[in-house]
């Protein structure tokens, strides 16, 4: 049974299995069938007794019989027609079944009304029951949220609901529950399960001080966790809220199918006219309005556009599920169709292809500069900045928190660094590009070293820089074999804000064509315009507050969820949850395996109809032909969307 669901168009990174074993549920679907079992069981006594000949039923009321039963079964799609005629809406599948049925009742063809009615009535139920279990999965995804959690007020601890729980309060959550809202750990260690956010079923270890987020499990003991976002700003409210915006965002298929079919179906309607009275122009005597009638009923009953217009939705959904199942979230089944024709994947380098966890090697200071007292005071300033690097040299500091130190004039540079004033100097901390805008020489060629360099200078005066590694993720190697096997994929490039050579030696590494290093947020977004000018289709991979504009400005933007930034995360099309670059692979084979699925579903339903309306109109198909071909196609159009999410599932 589902552990935790995803949603309609299974957009956020939470698992589910597409197999329910609930009684419950398997009865609740069956009563969903009570009354066309029931018609096809007095259907079938009514033939039987008719082609026995046996005289339990005068022959004369076999027609009230057949009307009676039509009635029962029909009254639904009967309504809805009506109801759509008094609006003035004639071209629909209600009102053209209706014409079709009673049409057949009007030849004398009595069982075959009532069967295409049951047929139609058992696929249309079949495809509600396949929609109502995608939407379902929206429902279960909402109950991932805590409803209740324990707060401490005072020094008593109180249950409430999370919308009333302010940042900055304390709350306890208990081995087993749901983490209600983001925040710090308090406590000194805990196991959380953070599959409903990263589709990752392996617990993650948190220390104190460590961010914990909405949606995890607790696993082991009493926690504590101090509250950062309120309830309706967590990580989890906002993916909940990308995966309901998600249901509105529709494929180019989508809505050209949805389009075709409102011009579709009026032309249906009046073809079938012209198959009843174009004959009678050109047969004179040997006409016959009975079999043209006949005729046109199959051509209605064939050319019903459902089997197109609910499988080709179903496809998207079990894509869009797949790819939540594996940890990654589209906004929408447009970015499947997107994520297909990519030519050109272009990847940021901190905490996308690497750790984005630095540690500090060692820092050089000039002689006439002691060491400890400029680490302290650069370490005090870092303190301020949000930035891996910074918090880097403060971790390597291992300075305690001073809060008589007054830091003035703190301005944080994107691409470049940061300046500061402390105990009456002017500290300049960053990169080198930063020292040669503020025209502060330097005497060493920096060039060569294969380290990130932070450059630091106090009042004006090179005072000495740190050397700084990041690791590439573990599975970063693997990522980009990946992608090289990919046919339609021709060039992987990297961009980051590092120095030349890091980025050099890192894409040396892992194999990709093209490594472009010390480039502001706007030079990225200026490599990416370019390309997409020489006619390429360009994904970009960032996980930084200053990767959102070009995030934006690709053809469609890829972000890591787990570290990335919030702004990332916001302007991107496809979120990865669990942060590893190898699901961008995995993501382009569900868009490819979708996109096929549904070029299939397509293809057999037009074939098959084109077919049965060629065959139907020559008179070589009849109405019972007609409605099985109908029927049979919507059915294996569904079955086969099925398979995207049994092909995927981890």
């Amino acid at each position: 049974m589902k552990r935790v669901d995803s949603c309609q168009n299974g957009c956020c990174a939470v698992n589910f299995s597409d197999k329910d074993d609930s009684p419950r549920d398997f009865f609740s679907s069956l009563k969903d069938f009570v009354i066309p079992i029931l018609g096809f069981v007095f259907l079938l006594l009514l033939i039987s007794f008719r082609w026995l000949e046996i005289d339990i039923i005068p022959i004369d009321t076999y027609f009230f019989l057949y009307l009676l039963l039509y009635l029962f079964i029909s009254k639904t799609v009967l309504y809805k027609a009506f109801r759509l005629l008094l609006k003035g809406k004639i071209y629909n599948e209600f009102v053209l079944m209706t014409v079709a049925t009673i049409g057949a009742f009007f030849i004398g063809s009595y069982a075959e009304g009532v069967a295409v009615m049951l047929f139609y009535i058992v696929g249309e139920q079949f495809q509600e029951n396949a929609v109502n279990r995608a939407k379902q999965s929206i429902e279960a995804l909402l109950k991932v949220q805590a409803e209740e959690v324990i707060v401490k007020e005072n020094t008593k601890w109180v249950v409430k609901h999370p919308k009333e729980v302010m940042v900055g309060q304390v709350i306890q959550v208990r081995p087993g529950e749901k983490i209600a809202l983001d925040g710090v750990l308090i406590s000194e260690k805990a196991n959380v399960d953070s599959s409903a956010l990263t589709g990752e079923s392996l617990p993650v270890k948190k220390m104190a001080g460590e961010e914990i987020l909405a949606g995890m499990i607790n696993q082991n003991h009493l926690i504590e966790i101090e509250v950062s976002s309120k309830f309706e700003d967590t990580k989890l409210a906002n993916i909940l809220q990308m995966v309901q915006d998600a249901v509105g965002r529709k494929a180019k298929t989508q809505v050209l199918i949805s389009k075709l079919a409102k011009i579709y179906t009026p032309i249906v309607f009046w073809l079938a006219f012209a198959l009843v009275l174009l004959p009678a122009l050109f047969l004179g005597s040997a006409y016959d309005f009975q079999t043209w009638f006949q005729r046109a009923l199959i051509f209605l009953v064939i050319s019903c556009p459902c089997a197109l217009v609910i499988s080709i939705p179903l496809g998207y959904f079990g894509g869009i599920g797949a790819a939540s199942a594996n940890g990654i979230l589209f906004k929408g089944s447009n970015y499947i169709d997107i994520i297909t024709k990519v030519d050109t994947v272009v990847f940021d380098k901190t905490g996308t292809m690497t750790e984005g966890v630095f540690r500090v090697q060692d820092f050089y200071v000039e002689n006439s500069f002691d060491r400890q007292t400029v680490l302290n005071n650069v370490a005090l300033i870092e303190k301020n900045s949000t930035h891996p690097i910074a918090l880097a040299i403060v971790n390597y500091a291992e300075i305690d928190s001073q809060d008589a130190i007054t830091i003035k004039d703190f301005h944080e540079l994107a691409g470049f660094g940061l300046t500061a004033k402390l105990d009456g100097c002017e500290f300049v901390i960053g990169n080198f590009k930063l020292l040669d805008k503020m025209s502060i020489s330097y005497p060493h060629d920096f060039s060569e070293i294969q380290t990130t360099v932070i450059a630091v200078a106090v009042d004006g005066v090179f005072a000495g820089y740190f050397s700084i590694a990041d690791a590439l993720k573990p599975d970063a190697i693997q990522a980009i074999n990946d992608l090289r096997k990919q046919k339609h994929i021709k060039s992987l490039i990297m961009l980051s804000g590092d120095r030349k050579s890091v980025v050099s030696r890192i894409s040396s590494t892992l194999g990709i064509d093209k490594g472009l290093g010390e480039l502001l947020p706007q030079d990225k977004m200026e490599v990416v315009q370019n390309l997409k000018q020489k006619g390429n289709t360009v994904a970009f991979v960032g996980d930084g507050i200053n990767d959102a504009p070009v995030i934006t400005s690709s053809d469609i933007g890829i972000a890591m969820g787990g570290l990335g930034s919030d702004a990332a995360i916001e302007t991107a099309d496809v979120v990865i949850q669990t942060d590893q670059p190898s699901k961008i692979n995995t993501a382009i084979k569900i868009g490819l395996y979708t996109r096929k699925v549904i070029f299939q579903n397509i293809a057999l339903a037009i074939g098959v109809k084109l077919l049965v309306l060629i065959l139907g109109s020559l008179g070589l198909a009849n109405l019972w032909e007609a409605v099985i071909a109908d029927v049979g196609v919507a059915l294996l159009a569904i079955l086969n969307s099925v398979r995207i999410m049994r092909a995927f599932r981890y």
